[in-house]
C-alpha cells in the first residue's frame, strides 16, 4: 500500500483496492509476539541454549522482565491497535494508554483504554507499540526526542511502517540505554542491511515484516484481492477501495 500510494496514482479511472481487515488478527498476533519475546528475551536465550551455554542451573543473567500488569502504549488506535488492546487487557491484564487522531470510544469502553498525549505516553508506558502508516506526517515521527521520554526500562515495537522510525536515533538510543530493547517487524530500508548495528545487539528482536504472514492470512488476502477485482469490475467500491471518488 505504502509503495502504491507514493506512485501518485494519475486521474483516469484506476481504482486502488486493499485487503484491510484480514489481517488485523495476525498482524496483532506478530505485535503481541513481539511484546513477549523482547519482555522475555526468547531469542537470545534460545541462541545461547544452541551455543551450549546452558551448563547449569540459570542465574539473573538469563532473566526478562514480566509482561503482565505492565502498561502498554499504542501509537495508533485503528483496526490492528484494538486487537492489540484486546489481547492485552484480557490476555495479561495491562493498563492500556493510546495515542491517536481522534478519541476511541470502543477502547475506552471495552478495554479500559486511556487517552493521552504522546509525551505522557512515551514517559508512562513499559511497552511502546507503533502502528502508523507511513505519511508525510507521520514520517521519522519517532527520533532521538522522543526515545529520550520514554523509561530506561521501556521496550519499543514496531509493527507500521519503517521509515516512521529514525532507525538511527532508535540504534543510538539502544546503544546509549536510554530504552530497554526494541522488536522490529519493519525497517527503513527492507530488507535490513546485513550490516546493520541492529542485527548485532542482543536486545533486538529483528524479524523479516512478518506482520501478515502466515498461510491462512495470506491465503485470505489473495481471495479476497479476487473478490476485489470481480467487485470493481462490476462497479461495486463501497468496500476495500481507497479511492472511490474515480469511479463517479
Amino acid at each position: 500500500m505504502t509503495i502504491l500510494m507514493s506512485m501518485r496514482l494519475p486521474p483516469e479511472k484506476i481504482l486502488l483496492m486493499h485487503t484491510p481487515t484480514v489481517l488485523t488478527e495476525t498482524v496483532a498476533d506478530t505485535l503481541m509476539a513481539l511484546v513477549l519475546s523482547t519482555a522475555r528475551r526468547v531469542v537470545e536465550v534460545a541462541e545461547r541454549v544452541k551455543a551450549g551455554e546452558w551448563t547449569a542451573s540459570i542465574g539473573p543473567d538469563w532473566y526478562g522482565t514480566d509482561v503482565h500488569h505492565k502498561t502498554l502504549g499504542i501509537v495508533g488506535m485503528g483496526r490492528i491497535g484494538m486487537a492489540l488492546a484486546q489481547r492485552a487487557h484480557f490476555g495479561f491484564n495491562m493498563p492500556i494508554l493510546y495515542n491517536a487522531r481522534r478519541h476511541h470510544k470502543e477502547a475506552e469502553e471495552r478495554f479500559n483504554a486511556r487517552y493521552c498525549d504522546l509525551d505522557t505516553l512515551l514517559q508512562e508506558s513499559d511497552f511502546v507499540c507503533l502502528i502508523l502508516p507511513l505519511t508525510d506526517e507521520t514520517h521519522h515521527l519517532f527520533g532521538a526526542e522522543q526515545f529520550a521520554k520514554m523509561k530506561s526500562s521501556a521496550i519499543f515495537i514496531n509493527a507500521g511502517r519503517g521509515p516512521v522510525v529514525d532507525e538511527n536515533a532508535l540504534i543510538a538510543a539502544l546503544q546509549k540505554g536510554e530504552i530497554h530493547a526494541a522488536g522490529l517487524d519493519v525497517f527503513e530500508q527492507e530488507p535490513l542491511s546485513v550490516d546493520s548495528p541492529l542485527l548485532s545487539m542482543a536486545n533486538v528482536v529483528a524479524v523479516p515484516h512478518i506482520g501478515s504472514a502466515t498461510h491462512e492470512t495470506r491465503y485470505g488476502m489473495a481471495a479476497c484481492a479476487v473478490d476485489n477485482l470481480i467487485d470493481a469490475l462490476q462497479g461495486k467500491v463501497e468496500k476495500n477501495c481507497v479511492n472511490p471518488h474515480v469511479a463517479d
